[in-house]
């Protein structure tokens, strides 16, 4: 753990290349930039409103004990999520994912889980049969996947064909099943429908459209459940990091719901959009060269450090951060004033982290920082294709505390 306040991503470059002759590759997360930013969004959403942490973004102990003040609580999608959420706090969980085992299912139980989201009819039957040998009655909130689709956002698990949640069509007879179910109880319904979206006026609608069909099947079943999950979704621009998502336009819409809502409590699980911006991967430029009259970089690292980029085939945002000195006694490759490919250093050409990018000079021996890089970067990413050697992970301290 760094705890200098001073040291930046620009200083650990120069103090790292003091200690050693090795290319540089390096995770660095600003603790101090994630609380600031969760703080504020904490502030910004109304009373009703419930903030959770989806851990899948990154469930990185220091981010995790980071949040532990400011959040409500944690979305966890295994056991092993809820195993790390447990270690450091007693915040309570909600429990998700279409494809939960049945030693899960009881650790949920055994832990501070508050709902279990429930995907399919078979899944409520295991649940409750798992608490019907405990005797122990399960919160559970009914995961809905909408008919309709609510926004163009780049990832859908509702309003499209997937293998989540119920189909909306089946809800009233998923309810009247789990209202026979005696070892369970509803508590509400989750709607997560969208993945790194970027239109607020449309989570806006998206949380309205929750409310009013919760209310509905309420109101029908007669039942007692207070909480609507609106799951995440809420995105990082990587295309355009200037053109961020309005979370002020998504924070009063969602107030100016308050009247609607009546007694209902609102869920709102961040992940990306919380961690994403606090995180930076840092790495060397080991190669330039021409092939086929394109211009490719080659880095140390890739897509087995940050798969982002890969997975969703785009350039990931970036800067430059060069360095003068070059220690060979010959010529050093470089690139001027053309647009250029950083690749990573697997035998595979999807190892790409950045498509055709215009860049004034680039050399071999310069660093790259990725920013934006704090979420659904390392822990997804492929670390033992190869063999290399793991990224330095560095977390810069939040000493005012």
């Amino acid at each position: 753990m760094i705890t200098n306040k001073e040291l930046t991503v620009e200083k650990y470059i120069e103090e790292k290349r003091k200690q050693t002759k090795d290319p540089i590759c390096a995770y660095i997360y600003d603790l101090k930039q994630l609380r600031d930013h969760a703080t504020a969004i904490k502030e910004s959403l109304p009373s009703f409103c419930r903030l959770y942490y989806a851990v899948k973004a990154n469930s990185d102990q220091p981010l995790l004990n980071t949040l532990d003040p400011i959040v409500d609580g944690f979305e966890v999608a295994s056991e092993g999520e809820i195993n790390k959420v447990a270690a450091e706090t007693e915040k309570p969980m909600i429990f998700g994912g279409p494809g939960k085992k049945d030693r899960e299912i009881e650790a949920a139980i055994h832990s501070n889980v508050e709902y279990l989201n429930v995907e399919s009819f078979h899944e409520l039957n295991r649940i409750n049969y798992i608490a019907k040998q405990k005797n122990i009655t399960v919160p559970i909130l009914i995961r809905v996947n909408l008919s309709v689709n609510i926004s163009d956002s780049h990832l859908r698990m509702a309003g499209v064909p997937s293998q989540f949640g119920v189909d909306e069509r089946e809800v009233p007879a998923f309810i009247e099943a789990a209202l026979a179910a005696e070892f369970v109880s509803i508590e509400g319904f989750h709607f997560h429908a969208m993945s790194n979206n970027l239109d607020a006026e449309a989570h806006v609608r998206f949380a309205k459209v929750c409310i009013e069909k919760s209310k509905s099947w309420r109101e029908q079943f007669g039942l007692s459940a207070t909480i609507v999950d609106l799951g995440g979704g809420i995105g990082i621009n990587y295309w355009n990091p200037g053109d961020s998502f309005e979370w002020g336009t998504l924070a009063s819409g969602i107030a100016g719901l308050e009247k609607e809502a009546e007694d209902l409590t609102l869920i709102i699980e961040i992940g990306r959009y919380m961690t994403a911006e606090c995180g930076s991967y840092i790495t060397e430029v080991l190669d330039i060269k021409e092939n086929h009259d394109q211009h490719f970089a080659v880095v140390r690292g890739g897509s087995h450090h940050l798969r982002l980029p890969a997975a969703w085939k785009m350039s990931h945002p970036f800067r430059i951060y060069p360095v003068e000195e070059w220690h060979y006694p010959f010529e050093r490759p470089e690139v001027l004033q053309a647009a250029v490919t950083v690749a990573g250093e697997l035998c595979t050409p999807n190892d790409v982290l950045v498509r055709k990018e215009y860049v004034e000079q680039l050399r071999a021996g310069d660093m790259i920082v990725f920013e934006y890089a704090g979420a659904y970067a390392w822990t997804i990413s492929h670390h033992e294709f190869l063999s290399h050697p793991y990224p330095e992970i560095v977390y810069l301290k939040d000493t005012t505390q």
